[in-house]
């Protein structure tokens, strides 16, 4: 049997490295891409150890010549687009950039597939973000989507493109709907990894204080590292479906926070209320986080809950990591690289 060969778009991002290393174990040939800005980003992967065991190419998914380019290049089986512009606070400094590469970027690759071969089948990264003021407590494949930001609002482009594509053209296109998921290789803008971060920095004496928004907006956490393997799954079945991946518990980010001081071996006393609320040192009486207004969302998710029930019978996949062993796995490796 022939080696697969799948493309990863975003392949330097934390999902992408993690799916490259999970395809490499299943003996695929991997083409990554990255915009241009991100060349030379390839920490993720050199800390896999996975960097020279993939072909790398440029492609902008603001441009249709560049992705037409690259399929010709290759005979794709697989194709899985995790590029976009995936943090949710910059999608409202930058609408325009998000919409064309998280939103048309979708749909420039599958016209490209429809017009080149329309047996290769694409998974499209979609987002929790999508479902934004929940409808139902848990969400799940048939929840209504009510995006609250420039990102979300792209990606539910993104997902009903994809929709629209596999039943209008009869291709294999599928959206898995991943909720949050973490690890040592998320970016530091992302709020988990700021946090973690930014202990450290502070215990190194490296960081006064860390500035932080809404502390009380509540997320389904997983491990990314697992989440990869679901998307892997979507492609292996019989007829294209959409499928939710989640842990189906949550907690807000204050949670995470003391999930983090007490492994660090913190002791820490949270004081006042509201925009004044903040978390101190006991050992020396120093705040250590502090509440920045500038840092909320203009319009805030304060809760996501996944059901991924379908995954879990049809897939066979399941979250096995839970937040606690994720803060550990994340403080672990944090430490271990901590200025090197």
């Amino acid at each position: 049997m022939s080696k697969k060969t799948a493309l990863i778009t975003g392949i330097s991002g934390q999902d992408g490295a993690y799916l490259a290393q999970f395809l490499l174990s299943k003996k695929y040939k991997i083409i990554g891409t990255d915009r241009r800005s991100a060349r030379g980003n390839n920490w993720r992967l050199n800390r896999l150890g996975i960097l020279n065991k993939i072909i790398y190419e440029e492609m902008e998914l603001g441009e249709l010549y560049e992705i037409q380019k690259i399929f010709k290049k290759y005979r794709f089986d697989e194709v899985y687009n995790l590029a976009a512009q995936s943090f949710v606070a910059t999608s409202f400094n930058s609408p325009l950039n998000t919409s064309n590469i998280t939103g048309l970027g979708v749909l420039r690759i599958l016209e490209t597939i429809k017009s080149i071969n329309k047996k290769i089948k694409f998974y499209q990264a979609s987002s929790s973000e999508m479902f934004g003021k929940i409808t139902e407590e848990r969400q799940n494949e048939n929840t209504s989507l009510n995006p609250q930001s420039p990102y979300a609002i792209s990606k539910v482009f993104g997902h009903y493109i994809t929709d629209n594509y596999r039943k209008s053209y009869n291709m294999f296109a599928v959206s898995g709907i991943l909720f949050n998921h973490e690890s040592p290789l998320r970016g530091e803008e992302f709020v988990t990894r700021k946090i973690i971060l930014g202990l450290i920095k502070i215990l190194n004496g490296d960081l006064k204080y860390l500035e932080l928004g809404n502390i009380y907006a509540k997320r389904d956490w997983g491990y990314a590292k697992e989440y990869v393997e679901a998307m892997w799954k979507m492609l292996q079945q019989k007829k294209p479906k959409d499928f939710v991946i989640s842990t189906g518990k949550t907690y807000d980010i204050k949670h995470f926070i003391n999930l983090s001081t007490n492994y660090l071996g913190l002791k820490t006393k949270w004081i006042g209320k509201g925009i004044n609320e903040k978390l101190i040192n006991l050992k020396n009486s120093k705040i250590i986080i502090k509440i920045n207004p500038q840092l909320f969302r203009p319009s805030e998710v304060n809760v996501l809950k996944g059901n991924s029930s379908l995954a879990r019978s049809k897939l066979g996949w399941t979250p096995k990591t839970n937040l606690k062993k994720l803060v550990k796995i994340m403080i672990d490796e944090e430490i271990k690289y901590y200025k090197k």
